[in-house]
């Protein structure tokens, strides 16, 4: 065999083990040792806080709302405060990854923002920017391209999923998905991302990117420093929850309760919230999910310490106790996020202010790390750049 053979050879192996790796992301073993890191990184961000950055985000397909905020929202804010460098990525180039149209793209980005800002994410603290403003990111995208193969690609379990979800045939920005969510997490240096276990594939593809391009191009070249950290998972100690039907929450099944809605509009809502004819109320999440889920909605909210107890304490007041109770939990907390969220919408100003010093922040970071990406592939040609 020859030197190219073997070459030839070796490439194929390490691509099939690659797309072994990605594949293998959330089986037993692997979740087992992720959720292991994990709870070591939660030790270690206790200690020094500072040693960390973290990239999180939302596509601007709508209004958030309590699957969002229990889901991850709330999460951000916990670990914003625990003096992590938090930065969320508006993602609005990823909105047309399985539409057709951008839709009313401007307003869903303002109220994106201002649902963080209400729910406590301080652009002081945090750094908040979009995809479209920030060149460097999406450039990275080009060569990070040349480093994965279509099978790896359409390997990966996020991708299947999405595909399965969409109406419309696969598209380029679709089928690289990941490649575009790896250029999120390694183009502003975050080394620690938050994530449930089934997202576990994309971070392994950036992971294996970031190695690739460290092997073939920065190795061989004067860089002497990485161009990217590693990023680690976080996985979500965050609830998940159900929508009012008992079902996945989710907009186009118009089955939330979105963040801003009015007192009356929650009342409504709630109100369709599906249950069953059982009148006595128990928890039993295996028989009764949709009652259940109502019962552990109330208690995210603060209106009970567990749902076992609401559900005693309920007993035979049946579904129309147990949705007043939850009615009555969700108004207390969302009030306080409406009132401030209507405060900065109606101060415009203010939150373009805070999306332009945002999308500066991650610029001068996507720019520094091009720079590097250049340097490690020789594609600096001016002389005052080298």
């Amino acid at each position: 065999m020859t030197t190219t053979d073997n070459t030839t050879a070796t490439s194929a192996s390490n691509a099939t083990q690659v797309e072994q790796r990605l594949a293998e992301a959330t089986n037993e073993a692997s979740l087992k040792r992720s959720i292991a890191r994990s709870a070591q990184l939660e030790e270690e961000i206790d200690k020094d806080p500072s040693r960390f950055r973290i990239l999180t985000g939302d596509r601007p397909t709508g209004n958030l709302h309590l699957g969002h905020y229990f889901g991850t929202l709330h999460n951000r804010v916990i670990l914003q405060n625990r003096g992590i460098d938090t930065w969320i990525v508006i993602a609005d180039y990823q909105v047309i990854t399985d539409r057709e149209g951008v839709g009313p793209i401007r307003d869903r980005v303002f109220s994106l923002l201002a649902d963080y800002m209400a729910c406590g994410i301080d652009p002081k603290r945090s750094t908040i920017f979009t995809h479209s403003a920030i060149p460097a990111l999406n450039q990275l995208m080009l060569p990070f391209l040349s480093l994965v193969t279509e099978a790896e690609l359409h390997r990966n379990p996020t991708v299947k999923a999405e595909l399965d979800a969409s109406e419309r045939p696969m598209s380029g920005l679709l089928l690289t998905y990941p490649v575009h969510q790896a250029a999120d997490i390694l183009f502003c240096q975050a080394n620690l991302v938050p994530v449930g276990k089934d997202q576990l594939p994309h971070l392994e593809q950036a992971r294996v990117i970031a190695d690739r391009f460290e092997k073939r191009y920065r190795r061989k070249s004067d860089l002497k420093h990485p161009v990217f950290r590693r990023p680690e998972a976080l996985l979500s100690q965050a609830n998940y929850v159900l929508g009012l039907d008992g079902q996945k929450m989710s907009k186009s099944k118009g089955n939330t309760v979105e963040l801003g809605m009015s007192a009356d509009q929650v009342a409504k809502a709630v109100k369709r919230a599906k249950t069953d004819a059982d009148r006595h109320i128990t928890y039993d999440p295996d028989n009764r999910p949709e009652v259940a889920n109502l019962l552990q909605l109330t208690c995210y909210a603060g209106g009970a310490s567990s749902p076992q107890t609401l559900a005693e304490e309920i007993g035979d007041g049946g579904a129309g106790v147990l949705k007043a109770r939850l009615t009555e939990a969700l108004n207390e907390m969302l009030e306080p996020i409406r009132t401030r969220r209507q405060e900065l919408l109606e101060s415009k100003d203010y939150l373009q202010q805070v999306l332009r010093e945002g999308n500066q922040a991650a610029n001068e970071v996507g720019n520094a790390t091009l720079e590097d990406v250049r340097h490690a592939m020789n594609m600096i040609y001016e002389a005052h750049e080298a």
